[in-house]
């Protein structure tokens, strides 16, 4: 093509926003950021709630960024987060603000809807791992509470479906953000009607689905107007940030694993179908849509959330560094030391997250560390390890090894945590892109505009446009022995009570 085509690609992360402006001109992609902003959820006084209102104030914001810088544009596609979804009335009318899934609202309703269905019904009906934030039980936490909203929704949207539908007018549902929901069969590719009808749910209010690479509808006239762009086609790219991240592995064959590395680690492998059976039930984990009717086999695990909070804990405290400075701390400290479950409850919700490691340690007989350094590096090495059983998992269960292991998102990013999943997984690691799924948003736009052919060929205009790092596996017995050690520290954890006050410091 004679000239760079130009598209937008909103990302809302669960830390923060943003509006990407990505340039393709046949070859190779560019991205970069017209505006930037917080995404992060809001405390009211009934519980966490994603702040929608000013996240669409801010998506306008940053259309209007991106119309500044001038030059004509092909569409505009949003992403989010999974899981979470907001009520609508029959007039379209937003229906209260919705919960975060780290609020509270589902606490309980895994083992509520265990009373009325098996995991074994669940699973099968959906293929995905049985997480307490999920959709399925938020809705059940809302018929628990009585919510006036529920029984007077009319539409049910994901996360990224209501942003669509605020910017085009055209209430629908993207099948790889609905797959998120565990309310959703990815077999018959349609809503879990009779699964959600045995647990009491509303079915009428689960709109219909389409594919991704198709065009969802037009800027309204008052959104276009006011950012200053003609009427855009807002094309339906996938809905879901994971998935979108994976459509930009740069991967050149099949049987590759990933991780989506942020505030969450997603870490699966590609499938042409869902893998749904009692392997995969035993071992939780989960058939998520992904772009071009692949299947996301995957497990969801704890990210760099740890960090995360930590850091917000050490700079609520006055004692501010930046992600590179922790990092380097961590790479300063003792290895394999101390280690932690990243996926215990203890550590889900937002608090002093330092204190509750420190507390972890000490309850399961571990040196207690201390610096900032020791804490990350803690955090890291737990994470490495955690990689390391889930790729044994995800093997044993598909009878193949998985090589080598993609890492794309904001993880790819730090340099030590690559390193350590080299090490601990035995495999090459190969890093980028940092920015993947805006990269995958782009090219799904692209790919339904006509501008690229197929996903293999979305993979190579990756690999041309970013830098892709690979770091090989180093030995050191010293890792068989911690992940070892991290089994038996987990059993002793189980067996003891927890003495932090987990859920109830709220920042």
């Amino acid at each position: 093509m004679s000239q760079a085509l130009r598209f937008l690609a909103a990302d809302l992360g669960a830390e923060s926003g943003r509006v990407m402006s990505g340039r393709f001109d046949g070859e190779r992609l560019s991205l970069a950021e017209a505006h930037r902003f917080d995404s992060r959820p809001v405390r009211l006084p009934d519980g966490l709630h994603t702040s929608v209102l000013h996240i669409f104030s801010q998506i306008e914001a940053g259309l209007a960024a991106a119309a500044a810088e001038g030059g004509e544009l092909e569409s505009l596609a949003v992403d989010t987060w999974g899981v979470d979804f907001a009520l609508l009335d029959a007039q379209g009318a937003l229906l209260g603000n919705p919960h975060h899934y780290r609020d509270d609202l589902c606490a309980g309703m895994l083992e509520e809807a265990l009373r009325t269905v098996s995991r074994e019904e669940i699973f099968e009906a959906t293929g995905i791992q049985l997480m307490p934030i999920n959709t399925l039980y938020q809705l059940l936490g809302l018929k628990r509470r009585g919510a006036v909203a529920l029984d007077a929704a009319h539409t049910l949207l994901m996360m990224s479906d209501l942003f669509n539908y605020w910017l085009c007018g055209r209430r629908c549902g993207e099948l790889p953000i609905a797959t998120t929901s565990q309310c959703f069969d990815p077999r018959r590719r349609e809503w879990a009607v009779e699964l959600l009808e045995k647990l009491g749910l509303p079915t009428r209010i689960f709109p219909d689905v389409i594919d991704p690479g198709e065009v969802i509808g037009s800027l309204l006239p008052h959104v276009a107007e006011d950012a200053g762009l003609p009427r855009l086609p807002v094309v339906a790219a996938g809905g879901h940030d994971t998935a979108l991240a994976v459509a930009a592995v740069p991967a050149s064959a099949p049987g590759f694993a990933y991780l989506s590395s942020g505030t969450w680690s997603l870490l699966g492998t590609e499938l042409d179908a869902p893998g749904i059976d009692s392997r995969s039930l035993a071992a939780n984990f989960t058939n998520e849509g992904g772009v071009v009717r692949t299947i996301r086999f995957l497990k969801n695990l704890c990210g760099l959330w740890l960090v995360q909070e930590c850091r917000r804990r050490w700079a609520r405290d006055g004692r501010p560094d930046s992600y590179a400075e922790l990092t380097g701390m961590a790479g300063a400290a003792p290895p394999w030391r101390s280690l932690v479950d990243v996926d215990d409850p203890e550590f889900a919700s937002p608090g002093d997250l330092p204190a509750r490691i420190q507390a972890w340690c000490a309850r399961t007989g571990q040196p207690v560390p201390e610096s900032k350094g020791e804490i990350v590096r803690c955090a890291l090495d737990s994470l490495a390890l955690r990689y390391r059983s889930v790729l044994d998992e995800m093997e044993g269960i598909l009878g193949r090894r998985l090589d080598p292991l993609h890492i794309v998102g904001g993880g790819a990013k730090n340099a030590l945590l690559c390193q350590l999943a080299a090490d601990a997984t035995s495999r090459a690691v190969v890093a980028g892109p940092a920015e993947a799924t805006a990269a995958g948003s782009v090219l799904m736009q692209a790919m339904a505009l006509g501008h690229v052919a197929s996903l293999d060929d979305a993979r190579a205009v990756v690999r041309r446009s970013f830098e892709i790092r690979t770091y090989e596996p180093r030995p050191d017995p010293a890792i068989d022995e911690a992940h070892t050690r991290l089994r038996h520290v987990i059993g002793l954890s189980s067996l003891q009570p927890c003495t932090a006050e987990v859920g109830h410091e709220r920042s």
